[in-house]
């Protein structure tokens, strides 16, 4: 059974992505379901992660969100039956990559894939939907009249949380590092209602004239912004470091441009706040929470709100208020080569294999 496999290492750079064979999986038991996958999608490995806790493989296998066919169900399964469509994300510690002709998966990692969403739209949106629910559900709370500060949003993970944001009623602001990803954002859509930009306000970092901090205290009258949603921020300064790192806000920006009671979210698994960072938080009444989406697969106390949310994600990208921005699939014999450049995030589009 084919598949693809990176070998766990200190740092991103080191990965080595490798497509081999490997032995088939145990007859179908229990909970389980085996799925036909149809199309596989790539998120970066956190190898962090994965080290800390103790997953390390000799081979890692990489594809978590797969869309397919079910082709079998274990005795004891309740949700599913052959031929369903199906949408999950792979458990972390599968043994299985998800670019996998078939696939042995719990059926509580699954959730049903509307008929009217294709194969890639559906492996293409599910994790990014679940970071996007958190980080506007579960760890602030969106609500018409709010004002949503989106950091880099003309990234797949941004532009979700964009069209969930908008749908809810807020105002939303974002972040670029270029013109085209400006054009990009100014010219966003919804597929419903009326016609109007999903973005107030579009601020380029790139350009040295912006300052992020006034721009978004103009746009929202000098009260500041109610949500923040990063995609990384920088801790400190120093020189000689890469042109995207330099676009990345930095923490006390953030911290500035935060209204009264205003939450922060952020994917920055290392942030560190120094005492005045604290004040400014205390003074503001504020608050910060950290974006990591694996939870729901550490714990499994809440996993019927888990899979209430996939499907929730799903319905939303049936009826049109997700559109999610994907890459053309690729075949299989691509996938090394694009994985390699999702690692190290050279691409602006999901990349989605098809199978």
């Amino acid at each position: 059974m084919r598949g693809l496999y990176c070998q766990l290492a200190q740092s991103n750079e080191d990965l080595k992505f490798v497509l081999q064979d490997k032995e088939s999986f145990p007859s179908v038991c229990d909970h389980y379901v085996k799925i036909q996958v149809r199309v596989c999608a790539f998120s970066p490995v956190n190898t962090k992660l994965l080290s800390e806790l103790k997953l390390q493989k000799d081979f890692l296998p990489i594809g978590r969100e797969v869309a397919g066919v079910v082709i079998e169900v274990g005795p004891k399964v309740s949700f599913f039956k052959p031929n369903d469509e199906v949408v999950g994300i792979l458990p972390m510690d599968c043994t299985e990559s998800g670019l996998s002709n078939t696939l042995l998966i719990h059926e509580h990692s699954l959730v049903t894939k509307p008929k009217n969403v294709s194969w890639a739209d559906a492996a293409g949106t599910i994790r990014d939907g679940l970071r996007t629910y958190m980080a506007l559900h579960t760890h602030s709370s969106v609500s018409a009249g709010t004002t949503v500060l989106v950091m880099d949003g003309a990234n797949p993970f941004g532009t979700i949380v964009i069209q969930l944001a908008h749908h809810r009623g807020a105002k939303i602001i974002s972040t670029v590092h270029n013109n085209e990803d400006k054009k990009y954002l100014e010219e966003l859509r919804p597929t419903v209602g009326i016609r109007q930009s999903l973005v107030a306000r579009v601020i380029n970092v790139s350009d040295s004239k912006v300052d992020l901090v006034d721009s978004c205290m103009e746009e929202t009258g000098g009260l500041g912004v109610n949500i923040v949603v990063d995609c990384g921020v920088q801790l400190y300064s120093k020189d000689g470091e890469s042109a995207v790192k330099r676009h990345l806000p930095h923490k006390h920006d953030i911290l500035s441009l935060l209204a009264v009671a205003g939450h922060w979210v952020t994917t920055e698994e290392n942030l560190q706040l120094d005492p005045p960072d604290s004040r400014l938080l205390f003074y503001k009444g504020a608050s910060i929470s950290f974006l990591n989406e694996e939870v729901w697969q550490l714990s499994n106390m809440q996993q019927g709100k888990y899979l209430h949310i996939l499907k929730d994600v799903m319905e939303k990208l049936s009826i049109g208020t997700f559109r999610p921005q994907l890459d053309e699939p690729i075949p299989i014999y691509e996938a090394t080569v694009a994985m390699e450049m999702v690692q190290k995030n050279q691409v602006r589009k999901k990349q989605v294999v098809r199978l």
